[in-house]
């Protein structure tokens, strides 16, 4: 069944779990996401980003996402992860995702607040819930998770709460997106002060490459929604490489690499503790 981030995050977070957002490409991806959640009784947000419709393009995959979403046995979020251009964002509302993400933290603050603050106004009217972001999630290739002067303060997280009205809130504890040149170390204490200063859920992109305990200490501090995508494309590729030494045919490659992406999904699902949720 189709719904948004409040229909979710707020039992995840009623209940001390996380909510997994799987990003797809393709409809292998798309059906090893939500038939590992079907299986499992688990919640999920089913997204695509805007970085990534180069590889999967908007107007084929949207369909086939919200379809997909709206027969399934569990609830599923249709997401629109890192939007960063109002176009694509109001496409995706109107094509009928059901949240979006708004990702102005490139801008500098008061642009991000107003931004932010009118994508809220449309997505509401469309029924769909927000996702905003204030401070720096760094790139895992240039180390810039690492400046800690860059990470959210609990004043940023509330103020921007308190001006924009965004469902969900992305913030910067020391995470970072694609793979890690070494582990990143969080910033456990800064995560939980910002949990205590406000009651929107909140979220950790950057997941990939994250140890366990990593994973299970954000949600124990508070984190609900945890974004992963560079793990599920690396079991996919890791899958591709052991089917074509093997000699297997395109078929049986192919059934191979779903089979590697669902393990990735259940193993997720299982740490963030959503199994038997939905």
């Amino acid at each position: 069944m189709l719904v948004n981030l409040n229909d979710v995050l707020k039992d995840a977070q009623k209940r001390h779990y996380g909510v997994g957002l799987f990003n797809a490409i393709d409809s292998d991806m798309m059906d090893a996401i939500i038939s590992t959640a079907e299986e499992n009784g688990s919640p999920v947000i089913l997204g695509t980003a805007e970085v990534l419709l180069p590889y999967g393009d908007f107007k084929t995959i949207a369909p086939s996402m919200l379809s997909r979403a709206k027969a399934a046995k569990v609830p599923i979020v249709v997401h629109f992860d890192h939007g960063l251009t109002f176009d694509n964002c109001i496409q995706a509302l109107k094509w009928g995702f059901s949240s979006i993400m708004f990702d102005g933290s490139a801008y500098e603050r008061s642009k991000n607040v107003e931004a932010t603050r009118e994508m809220v106004k449309i997505a509401h009217a469309f029924g769909a819930s927000v996702e905003g972001e204030i401070g720096h999630v760094g790139e895992a290739v240039t180390g810039d998770n690492e400046t800690d002067d860059r990470y959210t303060t609990v004043k940023e997280a509330t103020d921007y709460i308190d001006e924009t009205g965004v469902d969900a809130l992305a913030i910067a504890i020391g995470t970072a997106h694609g793979m890690y040149k070494q582990p990143p170390k969080l910033d456990f204490n800064r995560l939980t002060e910002i949990r205590n200063a406000t009651d929107v859920p909140l979220v950790l992109h950057g997941g990939s490459g994250l140890s366990d305990y990593d994973f299970r200490h954000s949600i124990e501090c508070g984190i609900t929604k945890i974004n992963i995508f560079t793990d599920l494309a690396n079991a996919g590729e890791a899958a591709m490489k052991e089917g074509i030494e093997k000699g297997l045919s395109y078929m049986d490659i192919r059934s191979l690499r779903k089979q590697r992406l669902q393990e990735t999904v259940r193993h997720k699902l299982e740490l963030f503790g959503s199994i038997g949720k939905a």
